[in-house]
C-alpha cells in the first residue's frame, strides 16, 4: 500500500511526518494555498525589486556578512547566488545520514511554505522532487557553528540540488554526480538560483534541526523500551511495588514520574513474582544451596524487603524526568519545524510587502534543547545500566547465578561482558553530553560574534540517544535472562502481562543461553535494532495496554 502524501503548508508539519520522510519515503507535495501565496510574493519581487534603483536589500541585493552594505548590480544578482553556494560549501568529515539529509530537506521546504522568504515555487519543487525520487544529496556532517544557519551542509545540499558538477548524491543505493542522477531520474540535470534562492536556502539551523527531530523521536521510543527493560527487570529482582503506588506518587506529584510510575503499574499488573511468597523461595542460583531445595522456602524465612536499592525504587524519579524533558523538547522543536529562518524575511505590507532584517538563523532554541535531551538520556542510560549490574552481581540478584550463568561456570562466563559494555556507554555518553549550547566562539570576521553550537549539540545527541538504546538492549538482554533461569524456581508465579509479552517478544528475537555462552554481538546487535523499532514495546503494549494513554495526568 502507498504512504499518504505529507503536503507542506508551513504551519502543520509534525514530527511523525518528518520520520515519515526520512526514513521510510514518504511522499511529499506543497500545498495548493502554499503555492498561490508564493506565487504571489515573488510577482511582487520581481516587478519592484529587481532594479539597480531598488532599496538596499540584505542578501538581495546586497554582500553577505561583512559585505553587507555593497551592493549588487540586479544583473549580478544570479551569478551571486551561485557563488553564495560554492563559498559556503566548506563542511568536513564523515557524510550526514540519509535520513537526516532527507528531513533537512523536507524541513527547508516546510520553511518555505510560510511564505517569508521570497523564493521560487520552481526551487520548492526542486527539493520535492529530489525527495520524491530518493535523490539525496552527499553532505558533509561537520562545519557548521549553527549561528546564521547551517551555512555549510545546507551549502552542499544547495550544490547539489543545483546539480553542479562537484556536486554527489546517492541515488538509487549509489554515490553518482548530482546532475547524472537527476538525468536518470527524469529531471532537469541542472538548476539555476536567482534573487533570494541561495540565501534562503543557506539561512536557518536545519542540518541542526534534522538531527534533533530524530533524536527526539527515538529517545521518545527508547524511554519506553527502558519501562519494559526496567519491568522485566523488577519482576527478575522480585522487587518491591508499593513504591509504584499512585498515593507515593501524588506526595511530590510531577507530571512525568507520575505517569512513568502508572506505566509500570500497567506493565506488571497480574504480577505474582514481586510478592513476598516468591520472595521466600529460593533459586538454584544461590551460593552453596543443594539444588535439591531450589523452590522451596528460605529456613527461617527472610524478614520482609520493605524497600529496594535506588536503581529499582526510583525509577519514577529518573524515568520521569526524561518523560518531561522530551515533552518540553517536542514543544521546542514542533515551533522549529514550522518556522520561517532565513533572513531577511518578507511580509504583507499593505498593497506591497515589506523586507525585515531578523535572525531567527539563530539555533539557540534546538542547541539547548538537545542538550537538555542528552543530559536527561545519559541519565537513563546509568540507571539502566545500573540495573544490569544487580542482574549479574550474587551479592545483589536475590538467588540468580553469577553472570547468569545457566551451567558449567568457569567453563562459561556468562554476560558480564556485556554488562560491562553497557557501562562502557554510559561513559561514553557522560563524557558526550556536556553543554555545547554554551559553548561560543565569534566567527565569519566577528559579524556572528555569538555562535549557537546547534549542529555539534544535535549530532551528539544523535550518538548518545543511539549508544542508550544499546544499554537498553542489554537490560533487555540480561533481564529475560534472569527470568528464564528463575522461571523453573518461580513458575507458579508469573509475572505480569506486559512483562510477560516483552521477555516473549525479546524470545522470539534471540534465544535464551540455557546451555554454553553464545556469540553475544550478535544479540545485542538484534535488541538494539528492536529497541530502535519500537517492535518489543508494542508487543508489551498490546498485552497491557498503551503505557502513555491519551489520557492526561491531572
Amino acid at each position: 500500500m502507498n504512504a499518504p502524501v505529507i503536503v507542506l503548508d508551513g504551519t502543520r508539519l509534525r514530527a511523525d511526518d518528518v520520520v515519515a520522510i526520512a526514513r521510510c519515503g514518504a511522499p511529499v507535495a506543497l500545498a495548493d494555498p502554499a503555492r498561490a501565496a508564493l506565487d504571489a510574493t515573488r510577482s511582487h519581487i520581481e516587478a519592484h525589486w529587481l532594479r539597480d534603483d531598488a532599496p538596499l536589500m540584505y542578501a538581495f541585493n546586497t554582500g553577505v556578512g561583512a559585505l553587507k552594505s555593497q551592493r549588487i548590480a540586479a544583473a549580478e544578482i544570479p551569478v551571486f547566488q551561485a557563488n553564495l553556494v560554492r563559498s559556503h560549501s566548506a563542511g568536513t568529515g564523515e557524510p550526514m545520514p540519509v535520513e537526516a539529509v532527507r528531513a533537512m530537506m523536507a524541513l527547508r521546504v516546510n520553511a518555505f511554505a510560510s511564505n517569508h522568504s521570497g523564493v521560487r515555487v520552481a526551487l520548492l519543487d526542486r527539493l520535492i522532487a529530489m525527495l520524491n525520487h530518493g535523490i539525496t544529496p552527499v553532505v558533509a556532517a561537520q562545519g557548521s557553528v549553527g549561528a546564521s544557519g547551517d551555512l555549510a551542509p545546507l551549502a552542499l545540499m544547495s550544490g547539489a540540488m543545483m546539480g553542479l558538477p562537484t556536486s554527489r548524491v546517492v541515488y538509487r543505493g549509489e554515490t553518482m554526480p548530482a546532475a547524472q542522477a537527476f538525468a536518470l531520474a527524469g529531471q532537469a540535470p541542472t538548476f539555476e538560483v536567482q534573487a533570494k534562492d541561495a540565501t534562503a536556502l543557506l539561512n536557518g539551523a536545519t542540518a541542526s534541526l534534522a538531527h534533533a527531530v530524530l533524536a527526539a523521536h527515538d529517545a521518545r521510543a527508547l524511554l519506553t523500551n527502558a519501562m519494559l527493560s526496567a519491568a522485566m527487570s523488577l519482576e527478575a529482582l522480585r522487587a518491591e511495588l508499593s513504591c509504584f503506588d499512585d498515593r507515593v506518587m501524588q506526595a511530590r506529584p510531577h507530571r512525568g514520574q507520575r505517569r512513568v510510575a502508572a506505566a509500570l503499574r500497567r506493565l506488571v499488573a497480574g504480577s505474582r513474582r514481586c510478592t513476598e511468597p516468591a520472595r521466600q523461595l529460593r533459586l538454584r542460583g544461590t551460593p552453596g544451596l543443594d539444588p535439591a531445595q531450589a523452590g522451596t522456602p528460605h529456613e527461617p524465612p527472610l524478614a520482609p524487603r520493605i524497600q529496594d536499592v535506588y536503581s529499582l525504587r526510583c525509577i519514577p524519579q529518573v524515568h520521569g524526568p526524561v518523560l518531561d524533558a522530551l515533552d518540553y523538547v517536542d514543544g521546542i522543536l514542533a515551533t522549529e519545524m514550522n518556522s520561517a529562518t532565513d533572513n531577511p524575511l518578507i511580509f504583507p505590507d499593505g498593497e506591497g510587502y515589506a523586507i525585515v532584517s531578523g535572525g531567527h538563523f539563530h539555533g539557540q532554541y534546538i542547541a539547548q534543547a538537545m542538550d537538555l535531551l542528552a543530559l536527561a538520556v545519559t541519565d537513563l542510560s546509568a540507571i539502566c545500566d545500573r540495573r544490569s549490574a544487580r542482574l549479574i552481581d550474587p551479592a545483589c540478584n536475590f538467588g540468580l547465578p553469577a553472570n547468569l550463568i545457566a551451567q558449567r561456570p568457569g567453563i562459561n562466563t556468562g554476560f558480564a561482558v556485556a554488562q560491562s559494555m553497557g557501562t562502557g556507554l554510559v561513559l561514553e555518553n557522560m563524557g558526550l553530553c556536556s553543554p555545547a549550547s554554551a559553548t561560543s566562539l565569534p566567527a565569519k570576521g566577528n559579524t556572528e560574534d555569538h555562535i549557537s553550537n546547534s549542529c555539534v549539540a544535535a549530532r551528539r545527541t544523535r550518538t548518545v540517544v543511539e549508544n542508550a538504546q544499546a544499554v537498553v538492549a542489554v537490560e533487555l538482554l540480561l533481564a529475560a535472562q534472569a527470568l528464564d533461569l528463575a522461571e523453573r524456581d518461580l513458575g507458579a508465579h508469573p509475572v505480569g502481562a506486559g512483562t510477560a509479552a516483552g521477555w516473549a517478544a525479546v524470545r522470539r528475537n534471540v534465544p535464551a543461553t540455557l546451555g554454553d555462552d553464545r556469540w553475544i554481538h550478535d544479540d545485542i546487535a538484534l535488541l538494539k535494532a528492536r529497541v530502535a523499532d519500537g517492535r518489543l514495546a508494542d508487543a508489551a503494549q498490546s498485552a497491557c495496554g498503551p503505557l502513555w494513554p491519551e489520557e492526561a495526568i491531572a
